[in-house]
């Protein structure tokens, strides 16, 4: 049999995602704020799309452009009927009924008040931004050091120290600099910095500026003077005893009684670990719902926040453009491509919210117990289940609900919240993993601190409970919660 080369022609179907299509799947997982920047950028990007402007009310009397000077006369003929503004001699005529010491006192009124303004009474002007609509400036641990260090009466020389000192303290109160850096820079001895930094741990918060935990636990040790020895060596010796509830170990080592020991473990436990956690930590990140649930009577409403999201239409001033022959072929070929690329942006995010509604509405339907009746009633409910009743792919509904949050009659939940895996249960019905985590914390909040379930222990009482769930499942939703183990839930002291 010879080997022959042949051309031959064969159907056959791909898919293909065309750049339009990609655009379209990025818009389904962008956030609400996400979209409103990618809205943002293909406006200045794209001069073919504009924001909707909302329409002005007509004035009364439409008066032509063409006539700026009969314009001009007319107006100023009204103004010397209303206020009696005349031009005879070349003088202007105060008008009746002018409040000049108001205008005068809110022309001349500076930005901050000093004596002899024009407001009086140190008033500041009305187009400043009023005192509660003003944001406190938020609680620095660098500031509150300096502030302190400014008023210690400190030499020249400590204070350029003590300054670089506090410049190498991290928002928990913990000194991570290098003192003989430090020295090298100053000009100074290791001892003399090491003096220094002494001082600065004698600031407020108590404890800040240390190097390590023991040393911060140490230093607001100091004004206990009845137990400082005994708090010093538990402090040194016997932390991870103390993790451990090991109150024999500890009595032992310090040679006293079990109840010396609970009370210095009492002493202890009213220090602060991190010092610096008053001033410390991030400025909060709310949360702006992309749909809202709303009861009304006995249905729910679902409705799309489209609030800061501009209305885009397409620019009548380049639509015009394409029909008008002198214009060159690659300018047109231009606001073509640039005309299908805002048509495409305009129906995506279109096509978008429309997506949005019906996953939510799909929700509703899915779980009207738990918007009803709360967390007891939530169903199980997988990707697959929207999926089928509204005829889309699971994909689509992964990207929807990826970065979504709905404001309910119940709370504040992301639309992922609503998908939870099944747990089987003994009477052969499924309950959610959600429903099962609740049920964990409240047995936990409930037992006796003194001795508290173990995960074995909580397994068993689930079982009773109809929900057939593993220990090692018990210990996953408990870390997920987190919640300690009950070694460190046990309370000895």
């Amino acid at each position: 049999m010879a080997l022959e080369i042949r051309q031959t022609l064969k159907l056959s179907q791909q898919l293909v995602i065309t750049p339009q299509l990609q655009q379209a799947i990025k818009l389904l997982q962008l956030s609400r704020l996400e979209l409103q920047n990618l809205v943002q950028h293909e406006l200045l990007e794209n001069p073919v799309l504009e924001e909707t402007q909302e329409e002005e009310e007509a004035p009364d009397e439409e008066v032509s452009v063409t006539e700026p000077l009969a314009l001009s006369h007319e107006v100023h003929d009204k103004e010397q009927k209303t206020d009696e503004v005349g031009t005879k001699d070349g003088d202007l005529k105060e008008p009746m009924n002018f409040d000049w010491e108001n205008y005068l006192g809110s022309y001349n009124a500076p930005e901050s008040s000093s004596p002899g303004s024009g407001g009086g009474n140190g008033d500041v002007s009305d187009e400043l931004t009023p005192y509660e609509n003003r944001a406190s400036p938020i609680a620095n641990l660098q500031n509150h050091l300096q502030w302190q260090l400014h008023l210690s009466g400190f030499s020249v020389d400590e204070t350029l120290v003590a300054e670089d000192i506090i410049g190498n303290i991290n928002d928990d109160g913990y000194f991570q600099g290098d003192l003989a850096v430090i020295a090298g820079e100053n000009s100074c001895s290791v001892e003399f910095a090491e003096e220094v930094l002494q001082q600065v741990q004698e600031f407020d918060p108590p404890g800040v500026g240390a190097r390590n935990l023991v040393e911060c636990l140490l230093v607001q040790a100091r004004p206990f003077k009845r137990d400082t020895g005994l708090l010093e060596k538990l402090i040194r010796n016997h932390l991870n005893d103390i993790e451990k509830r090991n109150i024999t170990a500890i009595a032992r080592g310090l040679g006293v009684s079990a109840e010396k020991v609970r009370e210095l473990a009492h002493i202890l436990s009213t220090l602060e670990p991190k010092p610096g956690r008053p001033f410390g930590g991030e400025s909060p990140q709310y949360i702006i719902p992309d749909v809202f649930i709303q009861k009304v009577g006995e249905e729910y409403v679902i409705l799309l926040n489209d609030d800061g999201l501009p209305k885009l239409q397409i620019s009548s001033f380049y639509r015009n453009a394409l029909f008008k022959n002198e214009m060159p072929s690659t300018a047109k070929d231009y606001i073509q491509d640039k005309l299908r690329s805002a048509m495409w942006l305009i129906r995506s995010i279109h096509q978008r919210q429309r997506t949005l509604y019906r996953v939510t509405q799909s929700i509703v339907k899915f779980q009207r117990g738990f918007l009803d009746n709360g967390i007891s009633h939530l169903k199980p409910m997988v990707l697959r289940d929207v999926a089928q009743d509204i005829q889309m792919h699971e994909s689509t509904i992964s990207r929807v609900t990826t970065n979504k949050f709905v404001q309910t009659p119940r709370g504040l939940f992301e639309l992922k919240f609503f998908f939870n895996t099944r747990v089987s249960t003994t009477n052969g019905e499924g309950i959610t993993s959600e429903k099962v985590k609740v049920t964990i914390r409240q047995l936990i909040e409930a037992e006796d601190q003194k001795n508290p379930y173990s995960d074995q222990q909580l397994a068993a009482i689930l079982k009773n409970d109809n929900i057939q769930i593993s220990r090692r499942t018990v210990a996953k939703y408990r870390e997920l919660m987190g919640i300690s183990a009950s070694s460190r839930r046990r309370q000895v002291f």
